[in-house]
């Protein structure tokens, strides 16, 4: 509820402070005393666009701040999905700067209008005749229906369903998307996998067979080389190791002598043991080298293949073929797999329709159950409002549809006058019918929802004393199970309130100012009496006054 509201330089306001109660609270004033500023200034409170030409004084900003007590509101989920501070005291501040910019607060903390209006329309409903369309919409007729079947745990638990099928759904169409790709390219992946896979690709083997591939291409220049060598070595007369043996010999004779000498000989017998060794290890070489054209062939070819696959698929060494492979491979896999994995989701969609289906079946039953109290309830109020004739025809029909509040479509008709045929409420009601059918229809759902505070502005113009009084007998109904204002020129609706506060222009120097104060009870009866015979004050009024505030 609203607890308090403040609003600084705003229109024909200078500084304006006033305190709410529960219950039913009247706000009365003449024709252009501002009631309308008042009105302006709360639609900034819940998210209407600033105007720069609403500040008083254009020097100056322009302050709005609004206290709700919000404990009873269930809107904890709301104040964290929006990263909001919860407070069951909440404050709404909105500033409207003179450069023109406009910033909004929600317990001091910074807030988008997108936030600010997802909260104000859960805080206040204003309501004038020039806002019943919303009555005249399927997705409120629903809520309507739903609010006196109190089902909302079967609701809430179709549209986790709901929301579950849906991602199915999605999953499902874009498998069937990645098939249609993937079959295109199917074949294709098929060939480059075959090719990669025949490669018999092993990681690091350019290396080696670049290096058989140069043994084996140069094999008659390497034999000439090393026969030199082993002859340079071996040379019974002249060779290397037979010349070190003397020398080993001659150091030796003289290793005895001085360490000196015995360090040559050390050094001249290690020479020879490397030589020996070299010697040896050329044999070897010697013996493990054949000219082979036919390996010199399949050692060129598969380089050529290697060098060829890292050409095609842009990869720098067989280690990135490699991991190329492995990925088609996982396309290809994939591709063969995809039928199964459809036929999976279409298991997996089907049995959630059979669950969603069970719970609309369910849905659909309690909505029948409630439509004819809901109808009988309407008629009853309506009757009393002046429109004895008013009838209503609501039915609801299964559909194949999954909508977001079940598989029902709603017919909601309406004939004001007897024997008249029924059409939907924008075409069968005028503009005074649909503000008491709204009356109608939110003093139902007080009942049985927790509403937001509802501002009734002016709803009761045009009609007469008699139904203006049962109009005020329902709000003061209403105002049992929720905050209720009135913005009325009608004394009988007037007298009714708990608390009641008078909107007035007033003159300050040169300049005009609106103003809103809270009347006692003597000063209530200045105001109703006024409402009843004029500026001119008559005993009869008065007393009249008196009559109705008793």
């Amino acid at each position: 509820m609203l607890t308090s509201l403040s609003i600084k330089n705003y229109a024909l306001i200078d500084n304006l402070h006033v305190d709410f109660n529960d219950g039913f609270s009247i706000i009365t004033g003449e024709t252009g005393a501002g009631k309308s500023i008042l009105l302006g200034g709360l639609s900034l409170i819940l998210g209407k666009r600033a105007d720069l030409s609403s500040l008083k004084e254009p020097s100056k900003k322009c302050i709005i701040e609004a206290v709700f007590n919000i404990s009873n509101y269930n809107l904890k989920e709301l104040f964290n999905s929006e990263d909001l501070d919860y407070e069951p005291q909440t404050i709404i501040r909105r500033e409207i700067l003179p450069s023109g910019k406009s910033r909004a607060f929600v317990n001091d903390t910074p807030v988008n209008l997108s936030s600010l209006q997802l909260l104000g329309e859960r805080l206040i409903d204003i309501h004038s005749q020039h806002q019943t369309l919303q009555l005249t919409s399927n997705d409120f007729q629903f809520q309507v229906i739903d609010a006196l079947a109190n089902h909302d745990v079967v609701l809430e638990k179709y549209k986790q369903e709901l929301q579950v099928y849906k991602n199915l759904q999605k999953e499902y169409d874009t498998l069937l998307s990645f098939q249609a790709e993937a079959i295109k390219e199917h074949d294709y992946n098929t060939f480059l996998l075959n090719e990669l896979t025949e490669a018999n690709l092993i990681e690091g083997e350019v290396e080696t067979l670049e290096e058989e591939y140069e043994t084996l291409n140069n094999i008659e220049g390497i034999q000439e080389n090393l026969a030199e060598a082993y002859q340079l070595l071996g040379e019974e007369q002249v060779g290397i190791l037979t010349s070190l043996t003397t020398l080993k010999t001659v150091f030796q004779k003289l290793s005895g002598l001085s360490s000196k000498y015995e360090e040559l000989f050390n050094r001249a017998n290690s020479c020879l043991i490397e030589m020996d060794d070299l010697y040896s290890e050329i044999h070897e070489l010697q013996d493990g080298l054949d000219a082979d054209p036919n390996r010199l062939a399949v050692v060129d070819g598969k380089l050529k293949i290697i060098h060829n696959l890292m050409q095609k698929h842009v990869a720098s060494d067989v280690s990135e073929l490699i991991g190329i492979k492995n990925q088609l491979k996982e396309k290809v896999s994939v591709t063969e797999n995809l039928d199964d994995t459809i036929k999976k989701k279409q298991t997996e969609i089907s049995s959630k329709e059979k669950e969603l289906n069970a719970i609309s079946k369910s849905i659909h039953k309690n909505r029948l159950e409630v439509i004819p109290l809901l109808k009988s309830q309407l008629e009853t109020i309506l009757a009393e409002l002046g429109m004895p004739n008013a009838q209503f025809k609501i039915e609801v029909f299964n559909s194949d549809t999954y909508y977001s509040n079940g598989k029902d479509e709603l017919s909601f008709l309406f004939s004001a006058n007897k024997g008249g045929s029924f059409n939907a409420l924008k075409k069968a009601a005028s503009g005074g019918e649909l503000s008491r059918i709204m009356l109608a229809i939110k003093s139902i759902l007080s009942k049985y929802i927790q509403l937001p505070t509802i501002m009734f502005d002016e709803i009761d113009t045009g009609v007469s004393g008699e139904i203006s009084n049962k109009m005020g007998d329902i709000m003061l109904q209403m105002s049992k199970n929720m905050q209720v204002f009135s913005i009325t020129h009608l004394p009988q609706i007037a007298a009714k309130g708990h608390s009641h506060f008078k909107v007035y222009k007033e003159d300050v120097g040169e300049v005009t100012q609106t103003n809103l104060i809270k009347l006692n009870h003597d000063d209530r009866i200045v105001e109703i009496a006024q409402m009843l015979g004029g500026s001119e004050l008559t005993t009869s009024a008065i007393a009249h006054a008196k009559e109705l505030l008793n």
